[in-house]
């Protein structure tokens, strides 16, 4: 890689650690977990949807 990527790398690290600990201080803290949670708790949910409906393709189609 050349020094240009490898200084974009660097500051997309560096910006999201910096994003990631500003969040995580203060009063921020209990709403940036809460927003995560449930967050988390909605694609679980999800997830649950779609394997709840098998799909069964047993049928034979020609063409």
């Amino acid at each position: 890689m050349n020094n240009k990527k490898k200084i974009a790398i660097g500051l997309g690290v560096a910006g999201g650690a910096l994003l990631a600990a500003w969040l995580l201080t203060g009063d921020r803290r209990k709403k940036t977990r809460d927003f995560i949670v449930k967050k988390a708790n909605d694609l679980k949910q999800t997830i649950k949807k779609v394997d709840i409906e098998p799909f069964d393709d047993s049928d034979i189609h020609y063409v």
